[in-house]
């Protein structure tokens, strides 16, 4: 059984990927703001629930030290921490970009870079970050400065994870969905088709494919999973 590492579990996408993962016969190391999550994920055995603050360096890298401890290896970890905020140049301020790079990275690096140093140790292993269409096209970013500024330092920074770990079956994938079906989503872009957008669970079964026997031919991998949107 593989133990997993996954961060923001009972997030919008966490909750989906975190099931599906679960039933799929993964060992889930879960992380949360709060212990609040769906009853059909912890009704599983197979869940482990963990409040952490990993905008604390010190923090996660406790978490990510007892997780190692008490599962002996961790083969695969899925960065889902994030959060959005709109605003173009003249609407954002540095405290904004701050609040995004934050979240949206500080929370990825501070789990990414002690799991980094064990999977090398063990010689194997998954880090799988979630970038944004925002990151990788100015015209989809440009009235979300902040945030998209903020999920650029992860493709870089799994540039560099993959660069130290050449050679090696340590391997750093960015999955860049578009527009995720969820309920707040719906409820705040009301006039936009959702069949357009991807859906949580299918994405989950991606996030699965990456970090899976199937996915072990990848290397320097940037997934775009953009549906329509």
């Amino acid at each position: 059984m593989k133990n997993i590492i996954i961060t923001g579990a009972n997030g919008n996408l966490g909750t989906a990927v975190t099931k599906t993962f679960v039933d799929k016969g993964y060992h889930v190391i879960a992380t949360v703001a709060e212990h609040k999550m769906s009853k059909d994920i912890t009704a599983h055995d197979n869940i482990q629930v963990n409040v952490v603050n990993l905008e604390n360096e010190e923090e996660a890298s406790a978490f990510v030290d007892k997780a190692i401890k008490e599962n002996g290896q961790i083969e695969a970890v899925l960065l889902l921490v994030g959060g959005f905020t709109a605003g173009n140049i003249a609407k954002t301020s540095i405290v904004d970009v701050h609040v995004q790079i934050a979240l949206n990275f500080n929370t990825a690096f501070n789990v990414a870079k002690p799991i980094f140093a064990h999977m090398l140790e063990k010689g194997n292993g998954r880090i799988v970050f979630i970038g944004s269409k925002p990151a990788l096209e100015a015209s989809a970013g440009k009235n979300v400065i902040a945030y998209g500024l903020s999920k650029t330092l992860l493709f870089k920074f799994a540039e560099y994870l993959n660069a130290d770990a050449k050679g090696k079956n340590v391997v750093a994938t960015v999955v860049v969905p578009s527009t995720i079906d969820t309920e707040l989503n719906r409820k705040s872009m009301p006039d936009v088709d959702p069949g357009k957008w991807v859906k949580a669970s299918a994405l989950a079964e991606i996030l699965e494919f990456v970090v899976s026997e199937k996915g072990t031919p990848l290397r320097e991998t940037v997934l775009k999973v953009y549906n329509n949107a």
